[in-house]
């Protein structure tokens, strides 16, 4: 009899094909998350759950499926897994590492050009029927060749967006908790303290998990350090900045322009004040969003999943201590 688990949302054919070839594979095929009282309903009898970001699995989920053995996220944060209730009951996590640095290191890139040159503002003015003639003070924006970058994380993301930073002769500095000499002397950045960060940047490009440290990191006080044509740039976890602080901020010229893939809340509500700024750019979380990226990405969710059922080590772990179906009494 094929291992039962439940698939949280439709993921690419690469990796759903493995799960359905081994696995009796409920898919939810809505749109929206399954709300939180079906979740629960869903995977009671599963051995294995494909979850996504929008999935809260708590305790209380785990506990309601009392033959759980692998959770595999299909993402690289987890942070909407509780991974120590998890590895209390012996159930194995896994995640999707790697794949999307490259793919969300060219897309904050996007964002930031697509800042300094307004080009949102640029194809609504054009949209809006208001392109009359080439004006030499027509949406004036930020030169990015010759500007300084800084780096809030220096992790995978980070350091590939610092790469792509040499190509226009900016200065790179970062701070991150451990520092890394070896990508200082490799990419030619620079280590400095937080509020150095703050106060030298044209650009802040945040490359951070979401942690309790980091959680509104991004505040009043941060901005107010600000240079008032700073960009800020985000792609990592919406709860990082303080929403509120940054609308504050964008409407007051403490800074320039902003440009985020992740919000709080994400999405973001369709009357919120942010949305009614020109200067912010605002994208649906899809900066891993290219077809080889998220195939990818479900393979990897695949083969943890399937591991996991297995009893095999997971390729992908994130509590690599755990051996998959040995679950624990508490």
């Amino acid at each position: 009899m094929k291992p039962r688990v439940f698939v949280t949302r439709r993921i690419p054919e690469r990796g759903l094909k493995k799960i359905l070839d081994f696995c009796d594979a409920e898919i939810w095929e809505e749109e929206l998350p399954p709300p939180r009282e079906v979740l629960l309903q869903k995977v009671r009898d599963c051995e294995g759950l494909l979850s996504l970001l929008t999935d809260k699995v708590d305790a209380e989920l785990m506990d309601h499926a009392p033959k759980l053995k692998v959770i595999s996220n299909y993402a690289v944060g987890y942070d909407n897994i509780d991974v120590d209730a998890a590895t209390a009951r012996g159930i194995a996590v896994g995640n999707t590492p790697g794949v999307l640095t490259e793919t969300t290191a060219d897309f904050a890139w996007a964002l930031l050009m697509s800042a300094a040159r307004r080009v949102v503002e640029g194809m609504d003015y054009v949209r809006a029927g208001r392109w009359k003639t080439w004006g030499p003070m027509l949406l004036l924006g930020q030169d990015v060749y010759g500007a300084t970058l800084g780096l809030l994380g220096l992790g995978r993301i980070g350091s590939a967006v610092a790469r792509r930073a040499r190509g226009f002769a900016m200065r790179v500095i970062y701070y991150d908790p451990y520092r890394r000499q070896d990508l200082e002397r490799e990419l030619n950045i620079e280590y400095v303290d937080l509020d150095t960060l703050f106060q030298q940047s044209d650009y802040i490009s945040i490359h951070t998990p979401l942690t309790p440290e980091t959680y509104r990191l991004v505040n009043r006080e941060r901005f107010k350090q600000m240079k008032c044509t700073a960009i800020l740039v985000n792609t990592a976890r919406g709860p990082i900045v303080d929403t509120m602080a940054l609308y504050e901020a964008l409407r007051d010229g403490e800074i320039a322009y902003a440009a985020l893939d992740v919000t709080d809340p994400e999405p973001l509500p369709a009357d919120h004040p942010l949305l009614s700024l020109t200067n912010v750019v605002i994208c649906p979380h899809i900066a891993s969003a290219s077809v080889e990226t998220r195939s990818r990405m479900a393979e990897i969710a695949a083969d943890n999943l399937i591991a996991g059922l297995k009893g095999e080590p997971l390729p992908a772990p994130v509590n690599p201590q755990v051996v998959p179906g040995r679950r624990q009494a508490l």
